[in-house]
């Protein structure tokens, strides 16, 4: 039986694009070493939802950068697998299944966005270490959050060892305060947004340096917010120092700078 209960399923087209272009960006590196170990890439979408639109996405973005890679959508709902089949084709498929990942191989990359927010957070753990069980050595999984078109994203990326970091991705101008992206943390840290908890500390620190660099604003909220990147670094955060990354709204802070006491 597939591991997982079914969710809501609701998407938008173009809702991940800002996970995706991080995927085929920055972290494209394991594609590239699962290649050249002889490994055909893989990557799964997992929990994709009524309808199959971000596993055709997903397989343009990685199809990209990667045209030898392969991508499955997998879910839990046969339904939702059958009106799907007739988008396969060589470099994607579609499968039932839940966390177990029922594919051949290990996954390079295994996605699923807006889906464990939909469980306890007391099952969160038992989902990591299972979907990770199931990763390539080079592999990363992704467990994400965002509002509904994809203007507000964070995602966690875990390896074989646990989760590694926390990004914030949001567009310009759909935010106030960069703390408001809290309402779409993932499972793991949304009900640890409390004072003494790491991650509220970090959201406060953001909106501090956002707040201080409001000088900046006649020039656009992008150099407001690469100021405040900048910031954060120099005053110890463990944020990856990345200009090109900041530039597109988006912020990779080590997990342990946010994981929940």
């Amino acid at each position: 039986m597939p591991f997982g209960n079914a969710t809501r399923g609701t998407t938008n087209p173009n809702r991940l694009r800002r996970v995706d272009r991080w995927l085929a960006g920055p972290e494209s590196w394991r594609l590239r070493r699962d290649r050249h170990a002889r490994n055909r890439p893989l990557v799964v979408d997992l929990g994709y939802g009524g309808s199959p639109t971000t596993a055709v996405e997903l397989y343009a973005r990685i199809h990209a950068v990667c045209p030898d890679a392969h991508v499955t959508g997998i879910e839990i709902e046969p339904e939702r697998v059958r009106i799907a089949k007739h988008l396969e084709h060589g470099g994607l498929d579609f499968q039932v299944g839940g966390f177990e990942i029922p594919v051949p191989g290990n996954a390079t990359m295994v996605r699923a966005f807006n889906v464990l927010r939909q469980y306890d957070e007391a099952d969160v753990r038992l989902i990591w270490r299972t979907v990770c069980s199931r990763l390539s050595p080079n592999g990363v999984f992704v467990d994400g959050t965002c509002d509904e078109i994809g203007r507000r994203s964070t995602w966690v990326a875990l390896d074989s060892a646990g989760p590694q970091s926390l990004t914030i991705s949001m567009r310009f101008g759909a935010f106030e305060l960069p703390s408001d992206v809290a309402e779409r943390l993932p499972k793991a840290l949304i009900h640890h947004n409390m004072p003494g908890e790491k991650i509220n500390g970090f959201l406060q620190a953001l909106d501090q340096h956002w707040l201080a660099a409001a000088p900046l604003a006649p020039f656009g909220h992008r150099q407001r917010w690469l100021s405040m990147c900048q910031k954060m670094y120099d005053a110890g955060w463990p944020v990856k120092r990345s200009p090109s990354r900041w530039r597109l709204g988006e912020l990779t802070v080590a997990w342990s700078a946010v994981e929940p006491g």
